[in-house]
């Protein structure tokens, strides 16, 4: 909770638009509700991106991709921020906040925020994953 505030407020500072679907406490709760919630903002077009944080981003990025057309993935490093966009066109980052300082998940974040899609040879295993959600 504490990390997605303050990711939120850097955000927002950055001129993002930020579209909050919960939680709002720091009650304990299922992640997968708000993974559901976030992927259906993205698959709906309601957001061109989504944000998930928990205890590891693993749960959450897991949950995410049983939606169609949902490529989340777990970052936990610049490489993986920036590939993941490069390469597999990622629409959805889960940043585990146990595993993640918060000047490092802002970096993360910026990187996958800023990154565009590399499309060419690409494309065709984009096209692939894709068939595979029919």
């Amino acid at each position: 909770m504490e990390l997605k505030e303050q990711l939120k407020q850097w955000l927002t500072s950055r001129g993002v638009t930020v579209h909050d679907v919960g939680t709002h406490s720091a009650d304990s709760v299922d992640y997968p509700d708000y993974a559901a919630a976030v992927a259906k903002e993205v698959t709906s077009g309601a957001a061109e991106r989504g944000v998930l944080v928990c205890g590891t981003g693993l749960g959450m990025a897991i949950a995410a991709n049983k939606f169609h057309g949902i490529r989340a993935v777990p970052i936990v490093d610049e490489a993986s921020a920036r590939l993941s966009r490069e390469h597999n066109d990622a629409n959805v980052i889960a940043i585990g906040a146990r595993l993640t300082a918060l000047e490092e998940a802002k970096e993360l974040l910026r990187i996958f925020l800023e990154t565009d899609y590399a499309g060419g040879r690409h494309q065709r295993r984009i096209d692939k994953i894709t068939a595979l959600e029919r």
